[in-house]
């Protein structure tokens, strides 16, 4: 049986690692809300740290020849655009919203500068990390491309595992759960409240950074808002997961799902007729769409931790 002229079977291959690797950075973002969140600090600057990362990857990669030092660039980076948001929203209380939203902006319009003043007219790419195969799966007919992926692919497989197990099984994870649940009875218990709120959030955002530099890796070059809305969708897979480490990644596969649909209906050169006009090109907005249709079935329902976006008074 074929479809569009590709056997089902190379077909439902192609879907499914295109679904991998599309919920890959989509999980990296979700998780490194997820730390933000559970301790207490609402992050909607998830894409503005996704975008930051895939820029200092890129310098990194321009200057030193190798993304690998890239990948510690985007973690940095991340991680200072994340300190600069706890700065805010834990020390200044500022609305945790407005600082996000500031973040976003900020990294944004920098990037766009940067990158137009110093790399525009040379146009420079980086050499992409290479891929890691599993031995004897790569072998199997047609889904041995499923094996076949960048090492950040696997490592966002084991950071969701690392995740859950710190976050339920440590007391690393109690004391973040405990500050973002319920700070004031942690005070008491000498749980410094701050300090995790703090560490919580940069935590989060090398982890946000990484799947910048992913997303790099995937074209090679950097260009203005390569994140496209990513940080967003990731923001909403946390949120569709209930603020779980293995939820938030089958949000991000639901996600990743509906955008390998999208890409094998396009290069099927499907179209869309409405009133003698060809707008096959709304099938790009079909992630976009579930996001919207998840986020308006799931928000009311979900239950987020009880502190969130609440400043904490000593």
């Amino acid at each position: 049986m074929t479809i569009c002229g590709v056997p089902i079977e190379v077909l439902i291959a192609s879907v499914l690692a295109t679904t991998l690797r599309v919920a890959t950075p989509l999980t990296m973002g979700a998780l490194g809300g997820l730390f933000s969140e559970r301790a207490g600090v609402v992050n909607i600057a998830i894409e503005g740290m996704m975008l930051t990362g895939a820029f200092a990857a890129f310098v990194a990669g321009v200057l030193t020849g190798s993304l690998w030092w890239g990948l510690l660039a985007a973690v940095l980076s991340g991680a200072l655009l994340a300190a600069l948001h706890a700065l805010l929203s834990v020390t200044f209380k500022v609305d945790q919203i407005i600082s996000g939203t500031v973040i976003n902006i900020l990294a944004f319009g920098v990037t766009v500068y940067l990158y137009d003043q110093y790399f525009a007219a040379t146009a420079p790419t980086v050499k992409p990390l290479p891929t890691w195969s599993v031995p004897f799966l790569e072998d199997i007919p047609d889904f041995g491309r499923l094996f076949q992926q960048q090492p950040l692919v696997w490592a966002m497989l084991l950071l969701v595992v690392v995740v859950h197990f710190v976050l339920f099984y440590t007391r690393w994870g109690l004391r973040t759960r405990a500050v973002g649940e319920h700070p004031r009875a942690a005070d008491t218990v000498g749980i410094n409240v701050f300090f995790m709120r703090y560490a919580n959030v940069i935590i989060g955002g090398g982890i946000a950074g990484l799947a910048g530099a992913y997303l790099l890796g995937e074209v090679a070059t950097f260009s203005s808002g390569i994140t496209t809305g990513r940080g967003f969708i990731a923001l909403a897979a946390l949120i569709f997961g209930r603020w779980t480490p293995f939820g938030s990644f089958g949000a991000a596969l639901l996600f990743g799902l509906a955008s390998a649909v999208q890409i094998n209906l396009q290069q099927c050169g499907i179209e869309i007729l409405i009133g003698g006009h060809n707008y096959a090109q709304l099938i790009g907005i079909l992630p976009y769409v579930v996001t919207i249709v998840v986020l308006a079935g799931v928000v009311g329902r979900s239950t987020p931790p009880a502190a969130i976006g609440v400043p904490y008074e000593k």
